[in-house]
């Protein structure tokens, strides 16, 4: 990257926790609620997209009302804590962001109540200078706008930053506000689509972190 970043925002799910099998189970228990045969992870990460309810339309072939979403919203959750304890840290977390030379924050979907101590819980907490997450109800939504306000609280010029994430939706997030972004293939992202973003993509956080040194 040319010019100097400052600061990273890093993403959560599938970025710096290694959590695409449970991702991928809580979305299979949808299926199976639904009739719809089991997905790959490979058949997911293709169809993979936001918002979320019209990429569960395409997976289910079916329209969904807002009873039809919430319900679903609620079997993936709860089927994804059932799997939570199953996931770690991502290949160079926490050792390599702690020889990160700049300022890092971390904004996720996940729910900012069950975020905040999960964060604690893998000793990552003083590793950043904010934490957000972003679901505090039925979700689904993009990114973007999170962004901009968690730079805002940040007092952060969103040239000195980049997004590290792992889905289409963190580099649209990006260049909405004006930042860089850099994409990880952990997690719900399939290379082809991101690629097609235009911003770097590489395959583990020691990549990422490479790019910016």
């Amino acid at each position: 990257m040319t010019n100097a970043v400052k600061h990273v925002v890093w993403d959560w799910n599938g970025t710096l926790l290694d959590d695409a099998h449970a991702m991928l189970g809580a979305v299979n228990r949808v299926c199976l609620h639904y009739g719809r045969a089991a997905v790959e992870l490979d058949e997911w990460r293709a169809m993979f997209s936001r918002p979320l309810p019209a990429c569960y339309e395409r997976l289910l072939g079916r329209a969904l009302s807002v009873d039809d979403w919430a319900h679903i919203d609620l079997l993936y959750h709860d089927e994804y804590r059932t799997l939570l304890d199953t996931c770690g840290l991502a290949t160079g977390v926490p050792d390599l962001l702690r020889g990160w030379a700049g300022t890092q924050s971390l904004l996720s979907m996940w729910f900012h109540d069950e975020l905040v101590p999960l964060v604690a819980e893998h000793g990552l907490t003083g590793l950043f200078t904010r934490v957000d997450g972003l679901l505090r109800d039925t979700g689904g939504g993009s990114k973007a706008g999170h962004l901009a306000d968690h730079l805002a609280r940040l007092a952060l010029d969103p040239a000195d930053v980049v997004l590290i994430g792992d889905v289409v939706d963190d580099a649209e997030a990006a260049r909405h506000v004006g930042a860089r972004a850099v994409l990880v293939t952990t997690g719900m992202g399939d290379r082809p689509r991101l690629e097609a973003t235009g911003v770097p993509v590489v395959d583990s956080i020691p990549e990422a972190l490479a790019l910016l040194a």
